[in-house]
């Protein structure tokens, strides 16, 4: 496909706008499946990383969902509200606190795992389109991208 150059500054000729816009759209379908777990996608998010690996500092729970720990904290907090996740000493290093999952938060797991599927029904897509997609956003997602233009 071939963008002329008037059409360079398109809005829908925009990566930007496409990703942000998709972003947006792929949050409103989670939204409703999400609700009956009782967590927002910023806090499924943070469920997710913590299933993977539980006991992480809040520095590597930001660092793995690629966010400052400023923005994570809140977020751990009313999980911790929640009863989902506890901070608790570290076992090696007394002062390091490290936020685990709780059996409530292990229970809910479990119920979590009817999440992705649903993403699925809910997207008409099948799961090769998924992660097909998926990948093709890797070089976006994260914090590994880091590019100045200047040089």
């Amino acid at each position: 496909m071939t963008i002329s150059r008037d059409d360079m500054l398109a809005l829908d000729s925009q990566l930007c706008f496409a990703l942000v816009t998709a972003a947006r759209n792929v949050v409103s379908i989670y939204r409703p499946i999400l609700e009956p777990l009782g967590l927002t996608h910023p806090q499924y998010l943070v469920m997710l990383a913590l299933w993977e690996s539980s006991s992480r500092t809040l520095n590597d729970l930001a660092d793995a969902l690629a966010m400052d720990p400023a923005t994570a904290s809140p977020l751990v907090k009313r999980l911790e509200v929640m009863g989902l996740v506890a901070r608790q000493r570290s076992a090696t290093d007394e002062r390091r606190l490290d936020i685990v999952v709780t059996l409530e938060g292990r229970a809910l797991r479990d119920r979590a795992l009817e999440v992705p599927p649903a993403v699925i029904e809910a997207t008409g897509m099948t799961l090769d389109d998924i992660v097909a997609l998926r990948e093709s956003l890797r070089p976006f997602a994260g914090r590994k991208l880091v590019t100045n233009a200047s040089e």
